[in-house]
């Protein structure tokens, strides 16, 4: 049996910012790191409307892809091990039902059973601006163990691009599971 070095399932929604997603699997193909895609329908939907890359051409990124609604997948049971899960973007319908514990589609429920198991669960929430309940629903989530992080670009690292951005903000992501990429930039005094 072949030992990976980490094993992350990659989620994205239908919300704007699927570049964050493309990007992510993008960097994560380059590193000894096995990923598991599950894309929401919206998601496919939004990958036609903010990009050119066809939903196969994101598939081919990931080591393993599954279907939204394939609730018998590896990824939907806490027997199959992973190091956590990234929803990015996050919508804040799927925040939302991860919060409530309603697993309506394959992306919701391994979140849950990230939750569950109690691994790290990182939604790049992708919203503003944010009325009560979806405060309430960050702060519920953050108590369950879940990690909220929006895309908040780090302007201290002066980006010359969106690109720069971008990889600057999933960096970051990554420090949470303790993957380093060589592109990030650190804070200096």
């Amino acid at each position: 049996m072949v030992k990976i070095s980490k094993r992350l399932i990659i989620g994205i929604s239908g919300a704007s910012g699927i570049e964050y997603g493309l990007r992510l699997l993008e960097i994560l193909s380059e590193l000894d790191v096995e990923t598991h895609l599950v894309m929401s329908k919206a998601a496919k939907v939004t990958a036609k409307l903010e990009t050119s890359i066809k939903v196969s051409d994101i598939n081919q990124l990931a080591d393993v892809v599954h279907k939204v609604d394939d609730i018998g997948a590896s990824i939907a049971s806490g027997s199959f091990k992973t190091d956590g899960m990234l929803i990015v973007p996050c919508s804040v319908k799927t925040m939302s039902e991860i919060n409530c514990g309603v697993t309506s589609s394959l992306l919701t429920r391994a979140a849950d059973v990230v939750l569950k198991e109690r691994r790290k669960l990182v939604l790049m929430v992708r919203e503003t601006p944010f009325h009560l309940g979806h405060l309430k629903t960050m702060t519920s989530l953050t108590e369950m163990g879940a990690i909220i992080a929006p895309p908040v670009p780090a302007f201290y690292t002066k980006p010359a691009s969106i690109d720069e951005m971008v990889e600057q903000t999933l960096a970051r992501l990554l420090d949470l599971f303790d993957i380093e990429i060589s592109t990030i930039k650190r804070w200096k005094s």
